[in-house]
């Protein structure tokens, strides 16, 4: 029978944590302060900040990219930040809309764009998951708005917070989103209405006052939040009242490749020429090329100067953030029949830069990549 381990009591690990409140109350500041972070700035807000920051993501798949990169550089940060996910979501169905060649989510018809949308930011979700299993906390923030919500067994309505996602009621992102974090917290202004003419709040002439900025760390009826570590429901919206839950987790390190290292082959000592041989010929040092078809021999060397001009800023951050030469997309355009090899990005058509380039930006590197291990003389 399997011998199981059991493992007993808490366990100091990374957090997913989702911070969100109105317009300027503090988030990217608040966030700002968590162990070592570094900014992913979808919304470029956190320009005026003394922050570290990745170039800011000029689309869906880019985005993907960087949490990626820093999946296999774990070392590098001990918390991601990704300000905001409402813009996050938004470059989402911009990207989706491209890929689709469509104007609106609604086009996909029958809520199948807003299934999409969820898959999408899903499996965004799920790359911040990895990121967090290999020690380094994910924080996102969000905008929140207040919208008028009715209780389906009860008599009239009341405003409520809620996340700035999916503004339609087939979005399934803000529940996704709520699901995926360990602390949600809610941020706002906490502030009372004071009667000034005694004849009572509700005849009389009332002020607000008040304006401090507070955290909700549990559910209301008002507004979403949560946490698993017992925190107060009420606290300052400051660092300080939660920074022990971060300070004893253990700094990520770089994952260790357990790979054996290969086997370089012994050198072999060519035997002795026989005193009857002739004098040996001159070797050819010219590299042999494998076998290829008369439509792909010529292709590798054709590619000569790789063209950026012309080519949109969306897919230039692609390739840059992943080393790409143009030549390189050519060539696996050309290989896939699209165009010829010697046909410049910048002639491609707009719907398949977006649609095909960008939108699977992960497929279209896939292929890059088997295309330099396959060819070990692929220019890279």
């Amino acid at each position: 029978m399997m011998q199981m381990q059991i493992i007993r009591g808490q366990q100091q690990s990374a957090k997913k944590v989702v911070i969100y409140g109105p317009e300027g109350i503090g988030k990217s500041t608040f966030a700002a302060h968590f162990p070592q972070p570094i900014f992913i700035d979808v919304e470029g807000s956190t320009t005026f900040m003394n922050v570290d920051r990745t170039p800011k993501p000029s689309s869906f798949a880019m985005l993907l990219e960087q949490i990626k990169y820093f999946i296999a550089n774990p070392q590098l940060l001990r918390t991601l930040v990704i300000d905001t996910a409402d813009w996050v979501e938004k470059m989402c169905v911009e990207d989706m809309l491209l890929g689709a060649g469509k104007r609106s989510i609604e086009d996909f018809g029958y809520g199948r764009g807003y299934t999409m949308a969820y898959e999408q930011f899903g499996s965004m979700l799920n790359l911040c998951t990895t990121l967090v299993d290999r020690g380094v906390n994910v924080v996102i923030t969000a905008h929140a708005w207040m919208r008028k919500f009715e209780q389906p067994d009860e008599l009239g309505s009341y405003d409520r917070w809620e996340l700035k996602l999916g503004q339609k009621t087939g979005s399934r992102t803000a529940p996704v989103i709520k699901e995926w974090a360990d602390i949600l917290l809610f941020a706002n202004y906490k502030t009372y209405v004071v009667n000034v003419d005694d004849q009572g709040a509700a005849k009389g002439k009332n002020k607000v006052q008040g304006g401090k900025r507070v955290m909700y760390t549990a559910h209301h009826v008002c507004w979403d939040a949560k946490n698993r570590f017992g925190l107060a429901e009420e606290l300052p919206f400051e660092y300080s009242q939660i920074a022990h839950l971060f300070d004893s987790i253990p700094a990520p390190t770089k994952p260790v490749d357990l790979a054996p290292a290969p086997i370089p082959p012994k050198p072999t000592t060519p035997p002795p020429p026989s005193p009857t041989s002739t004098a040996p010929k001159p070797v050819d040092d010219t590299p042999i090329l494998p076998a290829q078809s008369p439509s792909t021999a010529s292709t590798v060397t054709e590619r000569e100067v790789p063209d950026e001009d012309g080519i949109p800023q969306a897919l230039l951050d692609l390739m840059h953030a992943n080393s790409v030469k143009a030549g390189e997309i050519q060539f696996a355009v050309h290989l896939k029949g699209y165009f010829p090899n010697d046909t410049p990005i910048r002639n491609y058509p707009p719907d398949f830069i977006n649609g095909v380039l960008i939108a699977a930006w992960p497929q279209v590197y896939g292929m890059i990549q088997q295309n330099r291990k396959d060819n070990p003389f692929y220019e890279k």
